[in-house]
Formats: C-alpha cells, structure tokens, sequence
C-alpha cells in the first residue's frame, strides 16, 4: 500500500482532474460511433478513476458518476 499526503490545494486540483477525466469517460461510453472492445476497456478504466475518485469525493458529488457499468460491456 502506498500513501501520499496532499495540501488543500492539491486535494481541490486532484478532484478537478478526476473530475474532468471522469466526464470524458462518460461521454465516450456514450459514443454510439465506439464498438464494444473500446468501450469495455473504457468501462475498466473508469473503475479503477472512480474508485480513486471515491477516496476524496463527499458521497453527493459521488453519486454523480455512480453508474451502471453492465450497460457498457
């Protein structure tokens, strides 16, 4: 196990990252023009960000990327 200590800005920077790159991600799983392979390797790295995600987001701004990933496989 690793472990790394942030300053408040960096935790606001971190969150803003994950953030925007958990955005992306959505609208890709979104892209009708993306067949299945992309997309599952997609879904995949969206877990491993959303759980990153999940160690700094209160559960409300959580809920917001919480998804259904057996619509994307």
């Amino acid at each position: 196990m690793l472990g790394i200590l942030f300053n408040d800005r960096e935790c606001k920077e971190l969150d803003y990252v994950l953030r925007k790159e958990l955005d992306e991600m959505l609208l890709d799983l979104n892209d009708s023009r993306l067949d299945g392979d992309i997309k599952t390797s997609i879904a995949k790295r969206y877990k491993v960000i959303f759980r990153m995600y999940a160690r700094i987001a209160s559960p409300k701004e959580l809920s917001r990327y919480a998804l259904n990933m057996r619509s994307y496989r």
